[in-house]
Formats: C-alpha cells, sequence, structure tokens
C-alpha cells in the first residue's frame, strides 16, 4: 500500500507561550519514552478520539499531560495535506510526521498557539521534563527530528508577531 493510501492518525499539539500576542518564551517537553525518544523534546500534546474536535482533543492532552487549562490561539498551519483521519475527521494543512506507523497509520500533526490559564504545570507519564525556552533558545534543546520544522515555522510566527506589534 501506498503511504498516501495508509489511514491518517492525527496528532494535535501547542506551541505554548506566555502571551498569544507576543509570544516570547516557548515551552517544551522532554520525553520518558518510548525508548526511541526518550530524552528527546517536544511541543506538548497527543492524538484525537472520536467524536471530539481538534481544539478539544488538544485541551483534553494538555490537562491529561500538564495538568494544566489553557487558552486556545491560532493554529500554526502546516504544509503538507490530509485527507480524513481514522476518526473521519478532515485533518486538511497539517505537519506529516511520519510515514507510517507501526500499526500502519500516517502520523500527521496540527498546531495551535496556546497559553496556560492560572498557575500550574506538571510533567506526568510522557516527560520527564517541562522546560519554558527563551527568546534566541528555542532551538537549544533536542528536538524530535520531526518537530525542527515545526519549531521553525513557530518561531517564523513568533517573530511576524513581533513585528507587526511594534511596526
Amino acid at each position: 500500500m501506498a503511504d498516501l493510501e495508509r489511514p491518517v492518525r492525527l496528532v494535535v499539539a501547542a506551541a505554548l507561550t506566555d502571551s498569544l500576542f507576543l509570544p516570547r518564551r516557548l515551552m517544551a517537553a522532554q520525553r520518558s519514552s518510548p525508548p526511541a525518544l526518550a530524552g528527546l523534546w517536544e511541543l506538548p500534546g497527543g492524538k484525537t478520539e472520536p467524536d471530539e474536535s481538534v481544539r478539544e482533543a488538544l485541551r483534553r492532552e494538555l490537562r491529561e499531560e500538564l495538568g494544566v487549562e489553557v487558552e486556545v490561539g491560532d493554529e500554526v498551519a502546516g504544509p503538507d495535506v490530509a485527507g480524513r483521519d481514522v476518526h473521519g475527521v478532515e485533518v486538511g494543512a497539517c505537519w506529516e510526521l511520519t510515514p507510517v506507523t507501526p500499526e500502519g497509520e500516517r502520523l500527521v500533526m496540527r498546531v495551535w498557539w496556546a497559553q496556560i490559564e492560572g498557575d500550574g504545570e506538571r510533567p506526568l507519564a510522557d516527560h520527564s521534563e517541562l522546560r519554558w525556552l527563551d527568546p534566541g533558545k528555542w532551538f537549544d534543546v533536542g528536538w524530535i527530528p520531526a518537530d525542527n520544522r515545526i519549531v521553525s515555522a513557530i518561531l517564523a510566527d513568533a517573530t511576524r508577531r513581533h513585528r507587526s506589534a511594534y511596526c
């Protein structure tokens, strides 16, 4: 089966920041599992479930993974396109992560800016550490390879937001 014909599994993730309007800091989450990804850094999030919107899935995943509630901002649209996922939801613009998962699914991601509401953040089962990355240091951690181009796009969007705010 050609990779593009395989079922699509949608992952949602957050570019967690200190400000949706003028993002300066970005949160990175260090994986504790599986062994192939342990020690690498990622944007927090996870897989969608049946009968939930992508924004509901993002909020649920951040609540489960980090113990936080968030305000979800603009989407950082990816350059790739996928049809419907395994739950029948139209994916649209996304970030292709891996050609095929061990289960035979294409893994794709959609990413949104998000800001933590109130206090609290704690690494749970999938993360050994959370780190706020200051301006100019967003690439100072070893990102999961698939996240590198996403972080580049997030940085470009943050730079654009700052320029438009002051120009």
